[in-house]
């Protein structure tokens, strides 16, 4: 049998950029920086790019955003290189949107459509596919507008009922806000089940170490040399959208849960901050947050800033300590694209490439320091025949000395304040 799969939609990325705005909201990031990235996000999900352009924004144009001369330039560009769809990197309203495709006789979808259909693809567990869809749905419904009269050629014999764009919105809306309501009251299921599995191991308990960073920064791939995991790690945006935990023993023997987390990205839809809380109530609940930053790329000063932005925007909603900075250590990843660890300024932070394992000795050092100078430092007795508590305290603590007795074993013992109290109750 032949292969009847479609070719792969050939797209072009058109950026409209006001450098005057991007500058007055403290962007750093030059056009050609923003188009690239946008590039890499639409080829990630298997567009073929075969067109490209900045446009210079001297004002919105309200109805289509772009100029009359822009749309009708872009018009002649697309029809030329035979695009099936246009990917316009900035927001657009759903009558921007409309305008364009009848300008343009194709397809469009402006950044977040596009981010949500990365979401789509990569989704793998429950909960993703949940999280992704209600963000999707949410989307849907801000698109459904009186202007969007092709609706009624999506269901055709309903006209009778008046109105046959009108009806089918109102069907369309009333649907999707039935589906959303069941998609959240699903979610709470799922985050009560996640809320369990917290507790579970807050009674181990093990220090929780999250990974977080921007998209493609490389955190899969860290997790995974770390943990001897098989996290899917590719050279993509948003390779991994559901999070994953797995155990770790520090070299002083303590015992860790690193968690690999969603990447951000800037501008990042408001649909899915909301929609993906359940997925970062992880990184809200971890003792040590490892900011995993690709230092390779020429915007990772900018890339790091936006990530810092969604945290400070987490704390601002009251889903994250306002003090994150105080228990964040950044990770400078993939040294190995400039030379080795050697030739990365590191200030604060720890060079690593997590493709060629090194710095990763100093990187697990630097954990272990971290989560010791939270601890304190305990002298316990506990009987030599007492097999149970005295693994326990190896597990859950670093055991800094011992004298072994005939009946009782002396211990100088690294432990949080709740493992001591913990300890007492066993």
């Amino acid at each position: 049998m032949k292969d009847t799969a479609p070719p792969p939609s050939r797209a072009a990325i058109l950026l409209p950029w006001d450098k005057q705005a991007a500058f007055a909201a403290g962007q750093s990031r030059s056009a050609e920086a923003r188009l690239s990235e946008a590039v890499g996000l639409a080829a990630s999900i298997g567009l073929v790019i075969v067109h490209e352009r900045i446009f210079q924004l001297r004002s919105v144009t309200p109805a289509t955003l772009l100029g009359k001369g822009q749309v009708e330039a872009a018009a002649a560009a697309l029809r030329d290189a035979r695009v099936d769809v246009a990917v316009v990197d900035s927001t657009l309203s759903p009558v921007q949107q409309r305008n364009l495709e009848k300008a343009w006789g194709i397809k469009v979808i402006d950044r977040t459509g596009l981010i949500l259909d990365i979401f789509g693809e990569r989704a793998r567990t429950r909960e993703g596919a949940l999280q992704v869809e209600l963000a999707h749905l949410e989307y849907q419904r801000s698109r459904l507008v009186r202007s969007w009269t092709h609706l009624e050629r999506q269901r055709g014999g309903f006209g009778f009922l008046g109105g046959p764009g009108e009806t089918q919105i109102e069907a369309d809306r009333r649907l999707i806000g039935e589906r959303i309501v069941k998609l959240k009251a699903e979610l709470e299921d799922v985050r009560r089940t996640r809320g369990l599995h917290r507790g579970a191991r807050k009674k181990v308990p093990y220090p929780i170490v999250a990974l977080v960073g921007y998209t493609n920064a490389g955190k899969s791939t860290l997790f995974n040399a770390l943990t001897g995991a098989a996290v899917m790690a590719e050279d993509q945006l948003f390779a991994t959208l559901d999070p994953t935990m797995r155990a770790l023993t520090l070299p002083s023997g303590r015992n860790i849960i690193l968690s690999d987390t969603v990447g951000f990205i800037s501008e990042l839809p408001t649909e899915l901050v909301a929609a993906f809380r359940a997925t970062l109530e992880e990184v809200a609940e971890a003792d040590l947050l490892l900011h995993v930053r690709d230092v390779s790329h020429p915007d990772t000063e900018a890339q790091a800033k936006d990530v810092r932005g969604v945290l400070n925007r987490m704390a601002k909603d009251g889903a994250l300590d306002e003090d994150w900075p105080t228990r964040a250590l950044e990770v400078l990843n993939k040294a190995d694209m400039l030379g080795g660890v050697a030739h990365v300024v590191q200030g604060e932070g720890v060079a690593v490439s997590a493709l060629t394992g090194e710095g990763l000795p100093g990187l697990l050092a630097e954990i272990d320091s971290r989560l010791a100078a939270t601890q304190e430092v305990f002298e316990l007795e506990v009987p030599v025949a007492d097999g149970a508590r005295i693994a326990w305290l190896y597990r859950h603590g670093e055991v800094l000395s011992r004298e072994d007795g005939e009946t009782r074993m002396k211990l100088r013992v690294r432990l949080s304040a709740t493992d001591r109290a913990r300890f007492d109750t066993l």
